[in-house]
């Protein structure tokens, strides 16, 4: 074997790699050998079918598994001799091969870097914290009525307002023509909660049981259905029914949660206020040790990997863009200008993923089966009735597992530099605990 490095370029390498022609015809005559022991022919004895006809029928078919096994030794044995780290699945592309001649390809790989992750010690941040107070329980409070209304047939001749509960059919035309998914029958649509393109809702307002209007929109210009999108239509909508919004009194929360009195409902609120602003606290001080991080370290990283963390930016951005989601900063942004923002971003996450990775490697800082288990359990109770199925999903495919493994592992080594680096607490308002600065899609 003969291996010739034609690329060194930061952290690409490129090697041209000959495997002679006597190496590939012995692995032929291995595979040969081995299967003139298996197969059957008429005529011939088991184990005694002549090579030279073994050849002729299945030499094509046995070259390919030959040429895989030849080229995963010789890239092996290349990768191993120079104590190359890889960061992804090297490229091979076959040069030059024919029946008896040597084997000639090329294996390019990226490799991950070399860099210190520094003296943590050395890290200053501040850790946020707030408590509860009389107001923010109140809110919430008031969120939990809210959560628990019901609603009840309104009294004959009520016009409709915003938070009804309306039933409603309705048929939708472009230029007089219906379309695939304009129509509905006995609809149920709260007026105000946005379930309809915008100015459809709106539109309901002030209608009674009975009534029938015409409802004129313009489909957003981003539209998912890019037949709809930016058209004009026109729906006929009649109010079948108009159910108004009762109010839930306070009084009657303990019983509908299952608490002794009021007193016991505002506990729980608190509780579980105080676990959601610790949460808030912990995401804020991740976010301020990765700022650092990422101020401190500006090493190359293998463009193969942001290539596919920003394919799948990329991915997040025109899928909230078909949804109507769109960040609120990109609005002004050119295309052009977008991707440059995005791909910044799969920079900045793949070189905090390779110093995080690093430094959960040299503290032997690992991930165990007990962790991985509750994660999947906390997955599988996403999907009541199906935790069966989840359970079964997360059993078969590795890789999915190493998705819910990789979040637990940054978690933990955040943890790990936490307790190195000099944090101090600063008490702040629950507004200013919660207010946290506006981040693109898949900002880490």
């Amino acid at each position: 074997m003969q291996v010739t490095e034609t690329k060194n370029d930061g952290l690409r390498r490129e090697f041209l790699i000959l495997v002679d022609a006597k190496d590939v015809e012995n692995r032929m005559a291995g595979r040969l050998n081995q299967l003139s022991m298996q197969v059957n022919m008429p005529g011939f004895r088991p184990g005694r079918v002549p090579v030279p006809l073994l050849r002729q029928r299945y030499g094509s078919s046995l070259m390919s598994e030959v040429l895989e096994e030849a080229v995963s030794v010789a890239s092996q044995a290349t990768i191993a001799e120079r104590s190359l780290r890889l960061a992804m699945q090297p490229k091979v592309e076959i040069k030059k091969f024919g029946e008896g001649q040597d084997l000639e390809y090329t294996l390019a790989v990226e490799l991950l870097p070399e860099f210190d992750p520094g003296d943590f010690s050395t890290i200053h941040v501040e850790r946020f914290v707030a408590e509860p107070g009389k107001a923010d329980i109140d809110e919430a409070i008031d969120r939990l009525l809210k959560a628990q209304r019901t609603f009840g047939p309104a009294p004959e001749g009520y016009a409709a307002v915003k938070g009804d509960l309306t039933t409603i059919d309705f048929v939708g035309r472009i230029d007089g023509e219906k379309f695939d998914g304009g129509a509905g029958e006995d609809h149920r649509l709260e007026i105000g909660s946005g379930q309809f393109i915008p100015g459809f809702e709106e539109q309901i307002i002030g209608a009674k049981v009975g009534d029938e209007r015409k409802v004129t929109v313009t489909f957003p210009a981003d539209y998912g259905v890019p037949y709809l999108a930016g058209r004009e239509a026109v729906f006929d909508v009649k109010v079948k029914g108009i159910n108004a919004p009762e109010e839930t009194k306070a009084e009657r929360l303990p019983e509908r949660l299952g608490l002794e009195n009021l007193d016991a409902v505002r506990d729980a609120v608190k509780g579980q206020l105080a676990k959601d602003f610790d949460a808030i606290s912990k995401r804020r001080l991740k976010r301020a040790i990765l700022d650092e991080l990422s101020k401190r370290h500006s090493f190359g990283v293998p463009q193969g990997l942001v290539d596919s963390e920003f394919d799948a930016i990329w991915r997040q951005v025109e899928e909230a863009r078909k949804q109507g989601e769109s960040d609120p900063g990109d609005a002004n942004k050119t295309e052009e200008e977008l991707k440059t923002t995005y791909r910044d971003i799969a920079e900045r996450r793949v070189r905090l993923g390779l110093l995080l990775a690093e430094i959960g490697q040299r503290n032997n800082i690992q991930v165990s089966s007990e962790e991985l288990e509750r994660a999947i359990t906390e997955q599988a109770m996403r999907f009541p009735g199906q935790e069966r199925a989840v359970f079964d999903f997360y059993r078969k495919n590795a890789g999915a597992v190493e998705q819910l493994r990789a979040p637990i592992l940054e978690d933990k080594v955040v943890n790990f530099i936490a307790e190195i680096a000099k944090v101090a607490e600063k008490v702040v308002s629950s507004k200013e605990l919660i207010t946290e600065s506006d981040e693109p899609i898949g900002a880490a």
